[in-house]
């Protein structure tokens, strides 16, 4: 697989993949501790960033780690392996921190070049931006309320993604009749968080909302068109959303592999009510283990190709539809495998697998809970379809 390169230098990480693996028992220990918090700790945030996880895909010479999109995918889904939530939160980072570094302003450059720095963001266009001129400083003063603000309680610098507005508020358009759309960074002294995150999955992720209030954002503290902004490097001509579903698929195909994990150890030592053998004498064990290991494996295997064609593509130029479509749709499946598996072996489980003792049951509420992402859910199937029939759509998220 190419290796991105800066200046002909290698950044891939090759102690990458053994660095994710060292969290496991780590992350499995204190499973219970993050779903208590409603966030992850700051002493495990603050060390996921510090062993690079929370800037993957941010190119060494910003600051970041320089991993691959494959590299990426299967980091967050290692993490993912033992917990859920951490991983979730890797991959907000890293996808705000990428984010960030596609605009090339000297105060983004410093911002992620500040050791340990954690980055969070929402990219939906949940604010508004109106530009203002403060003291000879050109900017915005920006409103919002942003949900699914991920990791941001963790984080040092916050994204929010706005409409750009006039004096009104109401949204200003581009030559194409379209809002503008564009995405302040604030620091965490200006957000206010909201306490919503009381939910069935992903409980660790601190996904509350936030908000701001009349906060000036000077144009330098600004990302727009990131999917367009620059692409000196390889990783810049990768497909942005693209990342972003990568990590929520990567999330549930870790769950998924942690689920079978757990049904393993149990089958061994269980005995199903009224029979004298173990779990894992059972036909049914069997069949459902079998399922649910193709089940992972095919979503895991669609994705990585389509990951490593995209990839080698954007080492000579732009990425084509096709390509971004097959990402897409291969993110997407991958999370509907992970949910078929984990959903046979929460029932091969039995009544074991209700109890808070099993993390089964965690596997299962955090799985069905990242599938509710815009990014992957099955109404990415009706876009892929178009694209494959040779029928009219918008291509602007993919």
């Amino acid at each position: 697989m190419p290796a991105d390169t800066e200046r002909g230098r290698n950044i891939t990480q090759p102690n990458l993949q053994a660095k994710a693996d060292a969290w496991h028992t780590e992350l499995l220990r204190r499973a219970e501790e993050i779903e208590i918090n409603r966030k992850l700790p700051q002493d495990l945030a603050n060390r996921l960033a510090g062993d690079g996880f929370y800037a993957l895909c941010t190119p060494v010479c910003l600051g970041g780690t320089g991993a691959t999109p494959r590299d990426y995918a299967l980091s967050v889904e290692t993490l993912a392996r033992a917990d859920a939530s951490a991983a979730w939160c890797a991959f907000i980072a890293t996808t705000a921190s990428y984010g960030m570094a596609t605009r090339r302003t000297d105060v983004f450059e410093t911002l992620l070049k500040q050791p340990d720095v954690i980055m969070a963001g929402v990219f939906a266009p949940m604010g508004r931006a109106r530009p203002v001129n403060r003291k000879g400083e050109a900017g915005f003063i920006v409103n919002g309320r942003w949900a699914w603000g991920s990791g941001s309680q963790n984080a040092h610098w916050i994204m929010g993604g706005c409409l750009l507005s006039d004096d009104e508020g109401a949204p200003v358009l581009d030559g194409k009749g379209k809002p503008q759309h564009l995405a302040p960074v604030f620091k965490s002294a200006d957000v206010t968080f909201i306490d919503t995150w009381k939910v069935s999955g992903l409980q660790g992720t601190g996904s509350t909302d936030f908000e701001v209030n009349d906060v000036f954002v000077p144009e330098d503290r600004i990302v727009r068109d990131f999917e367009n902004a620059r692409d000196d490097l390889a990783i810049f001509r990768f497909p942005g959303f693209g990342l972003l579903a990568i990590g929520i698929a990567s999330v549930a195909l870790g769950a998924a592999r942690g689920a079978m994990d757990d049904v393993l150890e149990l089958a061994g030592v269980k005995a199903p009510s009224g029979s004298r053998n173990t779990l894992a004498a059972k036909v049914m064990a069997h069949r459902g283990v079998s399922e649910a290991e193709a089940a992972i494996r095919q979503g895991r295997a669609f994705l990585l190709e389509t990951i490593c064609a995209a990839w080698q593509a954007a080492q000579s130029g732009p990425v084509s539809i096709d390509l971004k479509r097959d990402l897409r749709l291969a993110c997407t499946s991958a999370v509907r495998s992970a949910i078929s598996a984990v959903d046979t072996l929460y029932d091969l489980a039995g009544g074991t697998a209700v109890y808070r003792t099993s993390p089964i049951q965690r596997r299962f509420r955090d799985i069905h809970v990242a599938s509710q992402h815009i990014m992957v859910q099955k109404g990415i199937f009706d876009l892929t379809g178009k694209l494959y029939l040779d029928q009219p759509t918008d291509t602007g998220l993919l």
